[in-house]
This record gives C-alpha cells, structure tokens and sequence, in this order.
C-alpha cells in the first residue's frame, strides 16, 4: 500500500497549483475543461477527447496528468424553475429574452473566468450583474438563487442538490463550458506503483458515482474515508 498525507480545504486553484509545480502537493483530483482554461487561455476544445488531448500538451515542467476518467461534473448555469417558466428558459440562449436586470452568484474567481459574466456575455451576447458567493455552488448559492438574491447561479452537474431543489439546469447551446472529466493532477516524482493506482481508480469513476459519493458526504454526512473505502470495496474489490 501507499501512505497518503491527506490536506482538506486547501484554496482555489490560482493557491493549489503552484504548489504542485513545486513539489509541496503531490496529487491533486482535477477537471480536464477547467484546468485547460487555466493554463491555456481560450481554446477551441469543448469534447471529452479533444479537452484532454489539449490540456497533456500544456502541463507545466515537474507536473503531468494522468488518464482522465469517465466522471463529468461539469460548470453549468441554473436557475429556478419559477424563473424559467416565466421567461420560457430551457437553454443559455434563452437568457436573452429576459428583460429584467439579472445577477449571477458564483466564487469570486468566477468574475474574471471564462464561466462567468464575461463569458456569458461573449458567447450569448446576455449581460449579467455578478454577486460574490464563496461556497462553490453550495448551500448558500442555492439559497440566494431560491430567495431572489440572484438569479443565475454557477452550479456543478454531479451535484446531488439539483434534483432535490427546484432549479432547472439550462443547456449550453452554445458550448460555453469545456466538457470536466476529473483527472489526477501529479508531480513528476510520484511513484508509478501511485499512477496505476490512481488510473486504475479513473477507469471506474462514473458520474453516477460523482452524485451518489456527494450524496453521501454532504446528505449523509459520512466521513470521506468510509466513503471511499466502500467505493473501493464496490468497484476495485482486487485492490490492496
């Protein structure tokens, strides 16, 4: 087996990649699509395959990416359905025909994104207020979405809170948003005996997985070792 050093709420990715590029961090589970824009800027790559062919080509030097798995939780735009009932929303675009000032509640780091207003603005020509709301699509966000504070939200599709709440996830008819396979980020000195580990655990991860693991954590409130330990168990039963 491998010992592991786990470090929990550790910041952003403009806080965690520079410390994997010098060696403080070893692994760290990332998204394909956000991590490309990270690097890269603009990209015309919005496919599973062509987002990941594109982000192995920009890694930085001490750093690589390992095979990105089946599991997508990918940035998409919410709203209530209140909302969209009246405005007759069910995709991005569909933002234009709201006459109404609206604001849209994400991270802070999503203001200068290319998730946020900005992008928003350029793909669909839709102009957004932007309201700060640091808990990454969380409870908060929800909260400000159903009270009106906002009214369009950044949530993550493998959140098992879009189907317990009354949003409506609008489709991006546009291809916005990059496609988000979660993928290992790694320094280069990991052992190997860790990457076939880790890729090993990639082949398996599905999106179903995503939402029923984050039911768990946040729903059921189980601590994360006994949820993987049981997703191990379930999926990886060879594994040491």
């Amino acid at each position: 087996g491998l010992e592991v050093k786990r470090e929990f709420r550790i910041g952003q990715r403009e806080i965690y990649v520079p410390e994997i590029e010098a060696g403080s961090i070893d692994v760290f589970p990332e998204y394909t699509g956000p991590l490309l824009q990270y690097w890269k800027g603009e990209t015309g790559a919005r496919s599973d395959a062509d987002v990941y062919s594109e982000l192995t080509g920009v890694v930085p030097e001490g750093m690589k990416v390992l095979d990105a798995a089946p599991a997508r939780d990918q940035d998409s735009y919410a709203v209530t359905s209140k909302f969209a009932e009246k405005w007759g929303l069910s995709k991005i675009s569909d933002l234009a025909k709201v006459t109404d000032p609206m604001t849209m509640g994400a991270n802070s780091e999503a203001e200068q994104r290319p998730n946020g207003p900005q992008g928003l603005a350029e793909a669909y020509g839709v102009k957004v207020d932007f309201t700060p709301i640091e808990d990454g699509g969380g409870p908060l966000t929800l909260s400000a979405l159903k009270d009106g504070d906002i009214q369009l939200a950044i949530l993550y599709s493998a959140d098992p809170a879009i189907s317990q709440n009354d949003v409506v996830i609008l489709e991006d008819d546009a291809g916005l948003f990059l496609s988000s396979n979660v993928v290992p980020v790694v320094s280069d000195r990991l052992p190997e005996s860790a990457v076939v580990a880790l890729n090993g655990v990639s082949a398996k991860l599905t999106t179903e997985d995503l939402i029923e693991l984050n039911q768990r954590s946040v729903g059921e409130q189980l601590p994360a070792e006994t949820i993987a330990r049981e997703w191990r168990k379930k999926n990886l039963p060879d594994a040491s």
